[in-house]
């Protein structure tokens, strides 16, 4: 029998958990519609809809309370509440209350006047909110009658309450209370999901155990083993789809199993100027396993600026070379593609292989060539931009695709270009450095290779942070180093000025540095340039004929320019660590000495800390998981809409030892045969099918 219509089958059994909401005592037709609101409409809906915070509401000594700090107080009325109202609708009521007949706490409770009369003298009464210790006032969020756990002989009264999302016409109390008694009915009907050998290996609490704690916890010693449960239930099910989706859908798909010659390589490695790093030759060697292998490659390469990546990718080129297939290098500029043309012929410049650029600028009659040359297989390695991707284009045989700074390109970009042959090798690359954390996560469906080690010999780049009052001095020193022969960078964070953000702008500033340096050519570039004007600013800056060149964070990742040695960056708080690491890598790229000057009056201790961090560290790996630390992973990439999984329980920065451990679990159990023949852990492929990774036809 067909494995996907074995799981349906068992899928499609009526389960308790799968009945609707209006089971429940209390939840008519209009009830169940506003829970719909919010997901919920099964009670599975219902006991998975999990709260988004815990409050610690158990009594605590006063004497122990920072000021600001949030509590919770149990006391007496001591005195008659009094209210005073302002504006419409609007009041203020403050109620006395002694706590442990020591301390006299006001209470301030905003618009609810009309419970008064419940504030009666000598009456028991418990408050949560924000204490000032100073005045020995308390700002109240909630307040009760009764303890929101009936105390017993371990548990002080306040306990830990869950915090739910709530909509309009769904109060948090009715569904606390609806969860509850959801709980008493339903919790036997909990399965568990995850194989006992990990449940027994991790010593994991029950999953059913666990659903409870989080809802009705008993204490927090509970709730954090409840926790600790549902953060590696979450990245072990997240890791067994993005390593499910890979063995039954891409590993399905059969590449090009290149025929390398080995002996080509070693005598075209042994005739570079210099040795591979250990970093480059293990990316090397996984690169290699990947070509070699009848499933087609999906790889990402990430490392360092100046870490070797092109290096790597030409020796990749050559191995398809040798195994008689065809290159293709896309990168996203018309600059980078005739600067990566110009290293691979350098590269290759002593073997027979036969290298073309091809751009939106190349000449006609040049073009025909290009394209002949290609269909019947005299050109061995394409460089070009997104012309690669046009219909005209057409490979004899394509084996390997490199894609520089993949982020440029949108998925449809890159699958067109991997249409040109039949399902040809894909290397991706980047120069921004993703944390390992970052990585296995946002990159679950590929493989990833880091080189986190620079050539031999590479100087440091000198980085100093002054702030806007020694403009005049940073001034001076750019006008020694192009009175030198050399070439700097100026970048600005804007391009004009903003009545929201005090910073400087790059038109200004271009103005500005004219005037100041008139014997120098200072060029602008921005993003509302147009393609062709951005192109011929690059050129006249790479080839000197612009000695300064004033931009925005338009300035590509990967254009070289050895005889620049200078970055300023304007206005350096405003930009995250990875980005001022990459602004700074512009720079370092020749025999020269280069500095990097970050100009910043930074008022947050974030900006202080990021400007302390950019001094003291020059790799990018360690900066990027500070990156990562200081801004969360949904801001990393400069935008939250990363495509990056939101988890409820899991944090990927502070919980990254149990992330890891749960991808190494789900790889196992993936690449084993008996989890796919056997059916061992039926509800693991439930929850593949749900999840839809099992409607490839290749499982049948």
């Amino acid at each position: 029998m067909k494995l996907k219509c074995l799981v349906r089958s068992r899928i499609d059994v009526k389960h308790p958990l799968q009945q609707s909401i209006t089971t429940l005592q209390g939840v008519g037709e209009e009830r169940a519609s506003d829970l719909s609101l919010l997901g919920v409409r099964t009670i599975s809906d219902l006991l998975q809809y999990f709260p988004y915070k815990h409050e610690d509401r158990r009594i605590r000594d006063l004497t122990e309370v920072g000021h600001e700090e949030k509590v919770t107080i149990e006391g007496q009325i001591h005195s008659e509440p009094a209210v005073r109202f302002y504006g419409r609708k609007k009041s203020r009521m403050t109620v006395r209350v002694l706590v442990d007949n020591r301390y006299l706490v006001t209470c301030i409770l905003f618009n609810r006047h009309f419970a008064k009369k419940q504030f009666t003298i000598g009456k028991t009464a418990f408050f949560t909110g924000k204490l000032d210790k100073h005045r020995m006032q308390l700002t109240v969020q909630d307040y009760s009658f009764q303890p929101k756990r009936q105390p017993d002989a371990e548990q002080d009264a306040g306990g830990i309450v869950p915090v739910y999302t709530v909509g309009e016409h769904v109060s948090t109390k009715f569904l606390h209370k609806l969860i509850e008694q959801a709980l008493q009915k339903y919790q036997d009907h909990i399965v568990e999901i995850l194989p006992n050998a990990l449940i027994q290996k991790y010593k994991l609490m029950e999953r059913r155990n666990a659903i409870k704690a989080i809802h009705l916890p008993q204490d927090m010693d509970e709730f954090k083993l409840a926790k600790r449960r549902m953060i590696y239930e979450e990245f072990f099910l997240f890791q067994l789809k993005m390593h499910a989706l890979r063995r039954t859908k891409r590993e399905q798909i059969e590449g090009v199993a290149h025929q390398i010659d080995t002996e080509q390589i070693q005598h075209f490695l042994s005739s570079l100027p210099y040795k591979l790093t250990n970093a480059q030759q293990n990316a090397l060697q996984d690169i290699t396993k990947d070509m070699t292998s009848t499933s087609a490659m999906n790889r990402l390469l990430q490392g360092d600026v100046g870490s070797g990546k092109t290096a790597v990718a030409a020796i990749a080129l050559y191995a398809s070379n040798t195994a008689g297939c065809q290159g293709a290098i896309m990168v996203p500029t018309e600059i980078l593609a005739e600067q990566h043309y110009q290293s691979m012929q350098s590269f290759f410049k002593d073997t027979s292989v036969q290298i073309a650029l091809l751009t939106g600028s190349s000449k006609a009659k040049e073009r025909r060539e290009i394209l002949a040359g290609l269909q019947m297989g005299l050109i061995d390695i394409v460089i070009g931009t997104h012309a690669l991707i046009q219909d005209t284009v057409v490979f004899s045989k394509l084996g390997l695709v490199v894609i520089d700074e993949q982020h440029r390109f949108g998925v449809e970009q890159r699958r067109k270009l991997r249409q040109k042959g039949t399902s040809p090798d894909v290397l991706f690359m980047t120069a921004t450095p993703i944390p390992r954390t970052l990585a296995i996560t946002a990159f679950g469906d590929m493989d990833v290779s880091v080189i986190d080690e620079l050539p031999a010999g590479r100087k440091r780049i000198e980085t100093y942070w002054v702030k806007p009052d020694m403009f005049d001095r940073a001034l001076d020193f750019i006008r020694k180093e192009l009175a030198a022969g050399r070439q700097a960078y100026f970048i600005c964070p804007l391009i004009e000025e903003s009545e929201k953000l005090d910073v400087q702008n790059a038109i200004d500033v271009h103005a500005q540095l004219t005037q100041a340096l008139p014997q120098f050519k200072v060029a602008l570039l921005h993003g509302r340039l147009h393609s062709d004007e951005k192109e011929t600013v690059m050129r006249e800056f790479s080839q000197n004929e612009a000695q300064l060149l004033v931009s925005t964070t338009v300035v590509e990742v990967g254009v070289n320019v050895p005889n620049a040695t200078l970055m300023i960056v304007q206005d350096a708080d405003r930009f995250g660590l990875s980005q001022l690491h990459q602004l700074r890598g512009r720079v370092g790229r020749g025999e020269h000495q280069s500095y990097c000057i970050l100009i910043a009056d930074p008022k947050s201790e974030i900006g202080m800390e990021r400007m302390r961090i950019m001094k003291e560290t020059s790799d990018g790996f360690e900066l990027a998981q500070q990156d990562l630390e200081l801004r969360g992973p949904g801001d990393f990439f400069g935008t939250k809409q990363s495509g990056l999984p939101e988890f409820v329980f899991g944090d990927m920065i502070h919980d990254y030892r149990i992330l890891e451990i749960a991808r190494d679990d789900a790889a196992k159990l993936v690449q084993s045969d008996a989890f796919w023949q056997e059916q061992i852990y039926p509800q693991l492929l439930e929850y593949l099918v749900h999840e839809g990774v099992l409607d490839s036809e290749t499982l049948d």
